[in-house]
């Protein structure tokens, strides 16, 4: 007969690095948590990456679980954290692609601005894309022009998920500052970052 085992008994032998245990976790909880975050994220693929995240965490950190608080609620927070984190950067790669789309507007209607200052500010762009480097460049080109996700991207490249992410938030921090505050530069980057 199987031995059902409480969640505090489950989490001291987690803290031994006892695999089992934490596979047991694993199973009493990952149904409730994927259904918690697909309420909010609405997108099957992104909620099953988010509970895979959540249960590294608990991984990582296993040496540090309070057996005495409420697992449950930990585990619910670092799966609320992380969606939110995964809303900020959808709307970041959303305002990314609108400040991309009215480059490409302002492009075919130069009109609209002083030319030489459109023209000034699409060379000082190329110029700081050829200043990366060639690992950051391809990564941003394959998501920005081809429109892989960071999933695609990693495969492709076979590297990990993670390192796209920090590659792109890097070039992204490299790109903002390096057009610095000029009025045009404002106003094309108040759709990006604001």
């Amino acid at each position: 007969m199987k031995v059902i085992k409480s969640n505090k008994e489950l989490l001291i032998l987690i803290r031994e690095g006892d695999m089992i245990a934490f596979y047991n976790i694993y199973e009493r909880y990952c149904k409730r948590l994927y259904g918690f975050v697909l309420r909010y994220i609405k997108n099957e693929a992104d909620a099953e990456e988010i509970v895979q995240e959540v249960f590294v965490k608990v991984w990582e950190a296993r040496s540090k679980l309070d057996i005495y608080s409420s697992f449950e609620s930990f585990l619910f927070t670092i799966a609320y954290n992380s969606t939110i984190s995964l809303f900020r950067k959808r709307v970041c790669e959303k305002k990314y692609l609108e400040y991309l789309k009215l480059l490409q507007h302002l492009e075919k209607a130069p009109d609209l601005i002083d030319e030489i200052q459109f023209n000034d500010l699409n060379s000082k762009v190329q110029t700081l894309l050829n200043e990366l480097t060639p690992r950051q460049k391809e990564i941003f080109l394959l998501s920005r022009e081809e429109g892989l996700s960071h999933e695609e991207i990693a495969k492709k490249l076979d590297i990990s998920v993670n390192t796209v992410k920090k590659h792109m938030v890097n070039t992204l921090a490299f790109l903002r500052s390096g057009l610095g505050s000029g009025l045009m530069v404002n106003l094309l980057f108040a759709c990006l970052f604001i």
